[in-house]
């Protein structure tokens, strides 16, 4: 499952990107990207939200510098993804014992 995002060609974000911390793996620049606009916001508003320099996030949608979890999570609730650290992982979620 994908969660489909309006930021170019297909762009998507995995669902291992939505989990809590612990079973978190990092979105890459696309992802980023995605939930930006999802968010409807620019990387100068995130920067502004979350104090970071704004440079900072151009790496993330660059691909140049990983975003951390925190930053994300607050992405990821503005995009209307929920809040994700207190998500189990899609697959135990769905998956039979």
């Amino acid at each position: 499952m994908e969660t489909k995002g309006s930021y170019g060609e297909g762009a998507s974000i995995r669902p291992e990107c939505l989990s809590a911390r612990k079973d978190w793996v990092e979105p890459n620049a696309d992802e980023v990207r995605a939930a930006l606009k999802m968010a409807d916001w620019s990387g100068e508003e995130l920067s502004r939200r979350i104090g970071v320099d704004s440079r900072t996030v151009r790496r993330w949608t660059l691909g140049e510098k990983s975003i951390n979890y925190a930053s994300w999570c607050v992405l990821c609730v503005q995009a209307g993804l929920g809040h994700i650290w207190m998500f189990a992982p899609l697959y135990a979620r769905i998956s039979p014992k």
